[in-house]
C-alpha cells in the first residue's frame, strides 16, 4: 500500500506542467539519437546528459526517463527501416522487422515495436515497483558458474534454434568467437590476436561487427541482386496501417507476454543487457512458428518475431531500472550512464536511495510510466512517416544506407580503421548470406562472448580449477538440462524437416511429365 500512495505523490510531481514538457522533450531527442546507427540508447543518455545539467534534480530525472526509453524506442526504428540497429538490444527485433519492411509491412513493423516496447516496458515497471525486494533476490543468486551457464544456454539455444542446420549455426557461433577474442585479456592484460597493433587493443566494437555485417552485408547482398535483376528496382511499397487488427492483436498479444516473461528477470542480473532475453524470445518464436508450419517467419517477417524481442527489451530496461534503483546495479550500458546522471547530483543509487532520496525516486518512477505513455502517442502516429523512406528508389536507399552506417561507425572512435574493419565483417556478412548461414549466433557471441570467458575463469580461480563448479547449484543443473533438451528437440525437428524435404523432392521427380510440357 505505501507503493501505491508513493507512485501517487510520483504522479502528482510528474504531472506539472514543466516536467511533462521535459517529458516530451526527453521522448523525441532520445529517439531521434536513438534512430542514429551506431549511437543507440546507451549514446542517447551519455550525449543528452549535459543537457539536463541547468535543470532542477527533479525534472533532470524525469527527463532521463524518458530519454532512456525513448533511446530504445529509436534502436528499433533504424533496425526495421535499414537493416541498421542503433543498438544491440534492437538487434533480434531487426531480423523479422527488415523482412516485414522490405515485404512491403514497414508500418505495421513499426507499430508492433511501438506497442510491444510499451507494453513490456510497463508491465516490467509495474513490476518494479510493487516487486523491487523480490527482483534484489534474484539477483543475488547469480555467482560466475551461473552467469557462465547463462551465457552457455544462450549460445547453444540461438544456434539450435535459429539455424536451419546446427552445424551452420555453430560455424556462425565461432566467427562471433573468433570476433570477440581480439584485443586485451580482461583477466591478464595481455594482448591477443591483434598482431602488434595498438589499434585492436580495445578489441573490435560490437557497433562495428552490427553495422558490418547486417547493413554492409545487407547493402552488398542486395546489390549483387539488383546486378543479376538488370536494375535498380524498388523495394515493395509500404502500405497499411501501423495499428494492429484483431486477428494480428491474437498473434501478436501472447509473443508480447512471452517476451516480458523473458525480459523482465534479465533486468535484475548483469548478463550484458538486453541481448539475452531478445534473442531467446526471437528464438522461442521461431521454435513456435515452426510448430505451426508458419511460413511467414523468415521470408515475409512474422509479426511475431517483432512483438517478442521488443517487448523483451523493453521489458529488461523497466526492471534493470529497479535493479540500478534498489541494488546501485547496473545491468546494461545505458544503466550504467544512469549512474553518472545520479552521481551528477551527489546521489549513489542502492538500498538507501529511496529513504534518503524519496522525494527524487518516486517522480522518477511514476515518469517511467509517462514516458512510456507519450512515447507509444509519438512514434505510433509516425510509423507511417517512418515507412515512406521505402519508397525511395533501391539505389540511392541503399546508397544512403551505407554513407549513414558509415558515418556511425566513424562516429564511434574516429578512426579509419574501423571503416575498413566494417567492410570486411560487411564482406563476411555477404558470404554468410550466399551460404545461408545464420547471422545470430555471430552476434550473439560477439557481445556476450568475454563475459562468459571472463565468467568462467572467474569461477575456476574461485574452484582452484575444479571444473564441478559448473554444476554445483540448483540453478546451473536446470540451465544444462533445459539446454540438452533443447538442443535434442532442435535436432529431431531439424531431421525431420530434413526427411520431408527429401520425400518432396523425390515425389517431384517421380511425378508424371504433362503432356504440354514434353
Amino acid at each position: 500500500m505505501d507503493q501505491l500512495i508513493n507512485l501517487a505523490d510520483g504522479f502528482a510531481v510528474a504531472f506539472t506542467p514543466q516536467n511533462l514538457l521535459f517529458l516530451v522533450i526527453g521522448a523525441v531527442l532520445g529517439t531521434a539519437v536513438g534512430v542514429l546507427p551506431g549511437l543507440g540508447s546507451a549514446m542517447a543518455v551519455a550525449l543528452l546528459l549535459p543537457v539536463t545539467f541547468s535543470l532542477d534534480p527533479t525534472g533532470a530525472f524525469i527527463m532521463f526517463a524518458s530519454i532512456y526509453f525513448g533511446g530504445l524506442f529509436g534502436d528499433s526504428t533504424a533496425g526495421i527501416l535499414l537493416n541498421t540497429p542503433g543498438n544491440s538490444s534492437a538487434i533480434a527485433t531487426t531480423f523479422e522487422g527488415h523482412r516485414m519492411a522490405k515485404s512491403g509491412r514497414a508500418a505495421k513493423a513499426l507499430g508492433t515495436s511501438a506497442i510491444g516496447a510499451f507494453i513490456g516496458g510497463t508491465i516490467a515497471c509495474v513490476l518494479v515497483v510493487f516487486f523491487a525486494p523480490y527482483i534484489v533476490e534474484l539477483a543475488k543468486v547469480f555467482g560466475p558458474a551461473e552467469y557462465f551457464a547463462l551465457a552457455v544456454f544462450a549460445f547453444v539455444a540461438i544456434s539450435a534454434v535459429v539455424a536451419d542446420s546446427i552445424v551452420r549455426g555453430l560455424v556462425a557461433l565461432g566467427l562471433g568467437f573468433a570476433l570477440a577474442l581480439v584485443g586485451i585479456d580482461g583477466m591478464t592484460g595481455a594482448e591477443r590476436f591483434t598482431g602488434g597493433s595498438p589499434v585492436f587493443f580495445d578489441g573490435i566494437s560490437i557497433i562495428v561487427i552490427t553495422v558490418g555485417l547486417l547493413a554492409i552485408g545487407e547493402v552488398l547482398h542486395v546489390s549483387g541482386h539488383i546486378r543479376r535483376a538488370g536494375g535498380p528496382g524498388k523495394l515493395v511499397a509500404p502500405s497499411g496501417s501501423p495499428l494492429l487488427s484483431k486477428r494480428e492483436w491474437r498473434q501478436a498479444l501472447p509473443a508480447f507476454l512471452r517476451g516480458t516473461a523473458f525480459g523482465v528477470p534479465f533486468g535484475a542480473i548483469p548478463v550484458g543487457g538486453s541481448e539475452v532475453p531478445t534473442f531467446l524470445a526471437y528464438g522461442t518464436e521461431k521454435r513456435l512458428a515452426r510448430r505451426r508450419g508458419d511460413t511467414d517467419f523468415g521470408s515475409r517477417g512474422a509479426i511475431q518475431g517483432v512483438a517478442a524481442p521488443e517487448a523483451a527489451g523493453n521489458a529488461t530496461a523497466g526492471s534493470a531500472m529497479g535493479a540500478l534503483l534498489g541494488l546501485g546495479l547496473p545491468t546494461s550500458a545505458t544503466a550504467a550512464m544512469m549512474i553518472a546522471a545520479f552521481q551528477q547530483y551527489g546521489m549513489q543509487p542502492g538500498p538507501l536511495l529511496f529513504e534518503r532520496s524519496g522525494d527524487l525516486v518516486w517522480p522518477l518512477l511514476a515518469s517511467l510510466f509517462l514516458g512510456l505513455i507519450i512515447l507509444l502517442i509519438i512514434n505510433l502516429p509516425f510509423a507511417a512517416v517512418w515507412a515512406n523512406l521505402l519508397l525511395i528508389p533501391r539505389h540511392y536507399l541503399y546508397a544512403g544506407i551505407t554513407v549513414v552506417a558509415m558515418l556511425g561507425v566513424y562516429a564511434i572512435a574516429s578512426r579509419v580503421v574501423d571503416l575498413w574493419l566494417a567492410l570486411a565483417i560487411g564482406v563476411v556478412g555477404f558470404v554468410m548470406r550466399r551460404f545461408s548461414i545464420p547471422l545470430a549466433p555471430v552476434l550473439i557471441a560477439a557481445i556476450l562472448g568475454p563475459m562468459a570467458e571472463t565468467q568462467m575463469r572467474r569461477a575456476l580461480a574461485v574452484s582452484e580449477g575444479d571444473p564441478t563448479i559448473f554444476v554445483s547449484s540448483p540453478l546451473t543443473v536446470v540451465l544444462y538440462a533445459l539446454l540438452a533438451i533443447i538442443v535434442t528437440v532442435s535436432v529431431l525437428q531439424h531431421a525431420r524437416h530434413a526427411r520431408r524435404e527429401r520425400l518432396e523432392a523425390a515425389a517431384r521427380r517421380d511425378a508424371p511429365v504433362p503432356a504440354g510440357r514434353r
